[in-house]
């Protein structure tokens, strides 16, 4: 029993913190880590933003890999595969929506 109200608890204290963690996810991570000059917080966590609106979390984990080797976004474009082509329209789609959302 007493495992269980501690389990219980730490879920509500991680729910609570959420909406404060939010702007904290992989895509704002791997947009602080890239070593690139227009790169900010600010320009990083909007990004983030657009994609949890844009991309499910399995998505989001996909592309912010693509941060570290470019080319694995070059293989899912080139993919016969319907699931990454699939993936590839939604990026384009965030990458769109991010570039006129973050300036």
């Amino acid at each position: 029993m007493k495992n269980v109200i501690l389990a219980m608890l730490s879920v509500a204290i991680l729910s609570s913190a959420t909406p404060v963690l939010a702007g904290i996810g992989v895509i704002d991570r791997a947009c602080r880590k890239a070593d690139r000059t227009a790169s900010s917080p600010q320009l990083c966590s909007c990004i983030q933003k657009v994609a949890n609106a844009n991309l499910n979390l399995i998505e989001r984990r996909k592309v912010a890999k693509w941060f570290d080797d470019p080319h694995q976004a070059q293989v899912v474009r080139q993919s016969d595969k319907r699931s990454d082509e699939d993936l590839w329209l939604r990026y384009k789609a965030f990458g769109e929506l991010a570039r006129s959302r973050c300036k």
